[in-house]
């Protein structure tokens, strides 16, 4: 064999031509798949690695931050129920969830959120629900004058760094979620009402002894009181039987009116999942039904529908519907009660604090306006005897409010009253917004009057 010859020099020249051909194919390949089909050609999915958008407050706290993959919750249970959680690829529950297309984009979704009053709010309920052994527990707190949440705390919540260790159960938005009846804390919406229609005045004078008959049944009051009381009175006490007496003839179809106008029974747009509570048409209700309605029973709200209810008597009558995210303040805002009936609240709810409950529900040199409730719940179709929720409702300071808050815990094992539980919780959270926000004492406070049994 000639050491001179070989064939390397043909194969090699044999898979460069190759080589090329194949480039070259793949090349008019491509341009066809351009030309042919150009739009296709261009599109580009997200990633799920690719940077996520942030979540933040309104102090400026980072609630979410990071790709999907490696999604980071620097404040970790707070507001964990609110700003929920991502999967592998997408979020799962919260404004993770809601707010995906935007937060898929990298774009940030602000809250109207305080951080810091959220954070002092979910360790007050939880130090509650410990102190009673309660389920759980939810507060909102909206700016008096635009509806604005800084707060809405649903406890005991999560960490959402470690989401699959936590029951489904405090995965819930309870503040937003959960209907439950919520007891005498209705009774200034229906004062205000009559008062607005001119059914009533804050003298009036009505009978109450501590039951009466009244369409068929037996209604009980449980504060001891005078034989007559005003209706002022009537809700310094928390007089169920002088509540019959305000709703008597009262036409159920303008009950009805007012209380959808304050928001019960309707929608709630927040950017997250909400419940609309239980408020049956007015050509059902029965006699006794619209009295046990007016102190609370027969119908559901949450507690975001309460603080945003109660907020009409903060804001002049106007109904401000609460909002969570940044610029998307709504416009359907409405007058709800007369200025001058809104006034009349205001003063009479301040009364009923400083009247019966001052201690549990004011600090020394501040004042605040509310109402408390109490109701039963329903277990397996019956009220039951030992499950109970405690609520409150008011704001601060009473003739210029800048703060409302509602309150609810439930299933306390001791201590269940509104006056026991929930008042001081609002105590609680009004310390803090009084304290973060620089808020002065009242200049000339008013005589401590003799508290409620």
């Amino acid at each position: 064999m000639n050491p001179f010859f070989s064939v390397r020099p043909v194969t090699h020249r044999f898979f460069f031509l190759g080589t090329v051909f194949l480039l070259s194919f793949l090349l008019v390949g491509l341009t066809f798949v351009r030309v042919i089909f150009p739009q296709r050609a261009l599109v580009r999915w997200p990633s799920p690695v690719e940077e996520r958008g942030r979540v933040v407050s309104a102090d400026g706290s980072l609630l979410a931050s990071g790709p999907v993959t490696a999604r980071v919750y620097p404040l970790g249970t707070t507001m964990s129920p609110i700003v929920g959680f991502v999967g592998r690829t997408e979020g799962l529950e919260g404004l993770e969830r809601t707010q995906e297309a935007a937060l898929r984009q990298g774009k940030t979704v602000a809250l109207t959120l305080d951080a810091r009053i959220q954070e002092a709010a979910e360790r007050i309920l939880m130090a509650a629900v410990a102190r009673t052994n309660a389920e759980f527990a939810s507060a909102v707190v909206l700016e008096s004058q635009t509806g604005a949440v800084i707060a809405a705390a649903s406890v005991p919540g999560f960490d959402p760094n470690a989401w699959e260790t936590a029951p489904a159960t405090r995965w819930r938005n309870r503040a937003v979620l959960d209907e439950y009846e919520p007891g005498s804390v209705i009774k200034p919406l229906t004062v205000a009402a009559l008062l607005d229609a001119g059914l009533t005045t804050p003298e009036t004078l009505y009978d109450t002894p501590m039951a009466r008959r009244y369409a068929g049944a037996t209604i009980n009051d449980i504060v001891p009181h005078p034989p007559q009381l005003s209706t002022q009175q009537v809700l310094r006490y928390s007089s169920n039987v002088g509540m019959t007496h305000l709703v008597e003839g009262v036409p159920s179809a303008l009950l009805y009116r007012y209380f959808t106008a304050f928001g019960l029974g309707q929608d709630v747009t927040l950017g997250l999942p909400t419940s609309n509570g239980l408020l049956r048409d007015p050509a059902s209700w029965t006699p006794l039904g619209q009295a046990t309605m007016a102190f609370g029973q027969g119908m559901t709200a949450t507690t975001i529908q309460m603080a945003a209810a109660f907020n009409v008597l903060a804001a002049g009558g106007r109904f401000l519907p609460p909002y969570l995210l940044q610029g998307s303040k709504p416009l359907n805002r409405y007058q709800v009660i007369k200025p001058e009936t809104a006034r009349q609240m205001q003063a009479m709810l301040h009364a009923v604090i400083d009247d019966g409950i001052k201690t549990k529900a004011e600090l020394p040199g501040y004042h605040v306006a509310g109402k408390t409730g109490t109701a039963q719940v329903v277990v397996g179709g019956r009220y039951s005897p030992n499950v109970f929720t405690s609520t409150f409702a008011g704001f601060s300071p009473p003739e210029q409010p800048r703060f409302t808050v509602a309150v609810m815990v439930r299933g306390a094992q001791r201590d269940y009253q509104g006056s026991q539980l929930a008042a001081p919780v609002f105590k609680e959270i009004s310390a803090a917004l009084f304290s973060l926000y620089a808020m002065s004492p009242a200049q000339s406070p008013v005589p401590r009057q003799p508290e409620a049994p």
